[in-house]
């Protein structure tokens, strides 16, 4: 039972005084006991449904979820409103390993944030059942369907809380999940007495539209020079993240580029610059968007096609969260029909090739046969393909097929953070022997900047070490070397590496056996999913948003009225979208003054429509018009 008020947690720690649409109801059936599947969109404020009645009853929330990155960044926000939460991954000691357990189990924190791969450990089983827990929550839920878009067998794992915890309500929480994946979900989570919320997937105030061209560069510009704002252009590879930036800055629109490859520091400047409006255009693989909250996104761009609706459908979800008319954009052209067909092709490699790449991943991880089971092993993925001559994306999806197949889990780079704990005594650190200027001085700026470095082991970033003390990465990384080799400290530097978990021992290849349901089943979903986003591209017969809502299990008769199909069908009816006209024209002033000509390139309505429709807002005096530069203006 609830021992605080829900408003009063709300307002305390966000500063809010209401909640959003389906935030309360899940918040009181989550209350109430009842196991609970929550469908809200991007943006749709998941996180709270969990986060404030956790915070209105005592013990512990688990919360599993498959992104480290999305799980540090929630707890870093928790931390910072002043609440007590952790994380565990794979890059931690044992040490801090079990530090942070006997936290959980001391009642030391509200909540706590696991990998769903953690639940495959014994040893953690253990210290859950000791842990006050009295909330289990799922996000990504869709994860656990094998319908669903983004399957993970690890997530079948999550069951094994249920056996712990029968009694306990389960909260799962997802974004986009078709009606068979939401069933789904249900059935794998072992629900009882369970309540769904579903929100709408419709969303009144964003605009479908699909551009044909053959140069998508030039239609890209042509699109950001007609609508002001903020912005985001999906592609798909990080090269062209790159590229397009640059292109876009040498005309004129602020842009960055952003992927996984590039370090934490890297990301969250250019991230930073961006919310900030430093920057008005974010290039970015789909890396990018998950756990950011920029409400005031006015346009999303993909310029490569996804491969589902799914995929689509969060990332353009992420334009116009504060209400406001914003526009997800697709560029398309006729070589997309063949890239996806080949993206098809590449995800399921030939069997005999996806079973050389498990035996020669033995060998290379030195796991001998019949070893290796629930053992985690660091994992050069480079350097594997390289050894054996694999080429690199059929190899990376012969894993992803082995952790379809439960045979390992492979888990995408991760990056930890460096840390450091002092294990001389306070009185040791004014005498040491041998130490040179410079780590002396890394030495006392480290104290200066981090506490409790003596009770175990701190996070800490080189390069902000470096910009506050004036003392280069290098000598820094050296010198902690050093202290570390002088057993003053013990330095843990940062590494990005992905790693390889072995769910069953090492098999001879001739026993290993690729199911039809990761393999020829998932190939005829896959290619479902990719016809869809084709007809969603391709096909002028349809409203482009009916297309979303009937592939979620929505049902409308009428069409949405406001995105390019609708909009050239109004056209073709001769009917006069006056309402919309003057919205957009509304639109595009209160963004910056404009010419007549911005409004004819941009509204899709007939010239002399936008003409005498702008001439009736300056008789009005809605609009201001000025002679001498032909520029309009609110």
């Amino acid at each position: 039972m609830a021992n605080k008020d829900k408003y009063e947690i709300l307002h305390k720690y966000w500063g809010y005084d209401s909640f959003r649409e389906l935030q309360e109801e899940i918040i009181d059936s989550i209350l109430e006991g009842h196991d609970t599947l929550g469908m809200l969109p991007t943006g749709g404020g998941k996180s709270l449904t969990f986060q404030v009645p956790s915070l209105m009853t005592d013990g512990l929330t688990v919360v599993i979820t498959p992104i480290i990155s999305l799980m540090k960044d929630q707890v870093d926000n928790l931390v910072k409103r002043g609440i007590k939460a952790l994380y565990l991954y794979s890059g931690l000691t044992i040490g801090e390993m079990r530090r942070a357990i006997e936290k959980c189990i001391n009642g030391n924190y509200k909540f706590l944030y696991i990998s769903p791969e953690r639940l495959n450990s014994q040893n953690f089983i253990a210290n859950l059942r000791q842990m006050p827990v009295t909330m289990i929550v799922v996000d990504e839920a869709h994860c656990i369907s094998q319908w669903g878009y983004d399957f993970r067998p690890s997530y079948l794992s999550i069951s094994k809380v249920r056996e712990i915890y029968p009694e306990i309500p389960i909260l799962a929480l997802t974004a986009s999940a078709t009606p068979k994946v939401a069933d789904d979900i249900v059935k794998q989570l072992k629900f009882h007495d369970y309540r769904v919320f579903k929100k709408s997937f419709s969303r009144s105030n964003l605009r479908y539209v699909v551009r044909q061209a053959t140069n998508k560069d030039d239609e890209l510009i042509h699109i950001l020079q007609s609508v002001g704002g903020s912005a985001i252009v999906y592609a798909r590879s990080r090269r062209k993240t790159k590229e397009i930036a640059e292109k876009l800055t040498l005309y004129g629109i602020p842009a960055s580029h952003y992927h996984a490859g590039q370090s934490n520091e890297e990301k969250n400047d250019i991230q930073n610059k961006w919310v900030n409006n430093q920057v008005r255009v974010m290039v970015a693989t789909n890396a990018f968007g998950m756990g950011i909250d920029k409400p005031d996104v006015r346009l999303v761009v993909h310029i490569d096609l996804p491969s589902s609706l799914e995929e689509y459908y969060q990332e353009a979800g992420r334009a116009g969260r504060d209400g406001g008319i914003s526009y997800a954009v697709t560029i398309a052209s006729k070589n997309d029909k063949s890239i996806l067909a080949r993206r098809v092709a590449e995800l399921f490699p030939e069997k005999d090739f996806i079973l050389r790449v498990y035996e020669m991943l033995g060998n290379f991880l030195e796991v001998p046969v019949e070893a290796g089971y629930n053992q985690i092993y660091e994992f050069n993925f480079v350097l594997f393909c390289r050894t054996f001559k694999f080429p690199v994306t059929p190899t990376y999806n012969a894993l992803k097929i082995l952790t379809q197949s439960r045979y390992i889990e492979f888990v995408d780079e991760v990056e930890t953070q460096s840390r450091v704990m002092i294990i001389a005594n306070k009185s040791e650190l004014y005498n040491i022997e041998g130490e040179t200027p410079e780590t002396a001085y890394v030495l006392q700026a480290l104290l200066r900047s981090y506490t409790g470095l003596f009770a175990d082991y701190v996070f800490i970033n080189e390069a902000e070490m470096s910009y506050r003390h004036n003392i280069s990465e290098e000598t820094i990384y050296k010198s902690l070397l050093e202290l570390t080799r002088m057993h003053i400290l013990h330095y843990i530097p940062r590494k990005r590496t992905p790693y390889i978990i072995y769910t069953t021992s090492r098999e001879l290849p001739k026993y290993v056996v690729i199911p039809k349901s990761a393999y020829e089943e998932r190939r005829e979903l896959i290619q479902y999913r990719s016809d869809i986003m084709l007809k969603y591209a391709f096909d002028d017969d349809f409203c482009r948003e009916n297309i979303i809502l009937e592939y979620f299990g929505e049902h409308r008769d009428t069409d949405c009225g406001h995105c390019d199909y609708c909009i050239a069908k109004r056209q073709l009816s001769g009917t006069n979208p006056k309402q919309e006209v003057i919205e957009g024209i509304m639109y595009m002033l209160s963004l910056k003054p404009r010419s007549m000509s911005e409004f004819y390139n941009t509204l899709s309505f007939p010239r002399q429509t936008i003409k005498d429709i702008v001439r009736e807002l300056v008789g009005e005096s809605l609009i201001k018009y000025d002679d001498m530069t032909g520029i309009f203006s609110l």
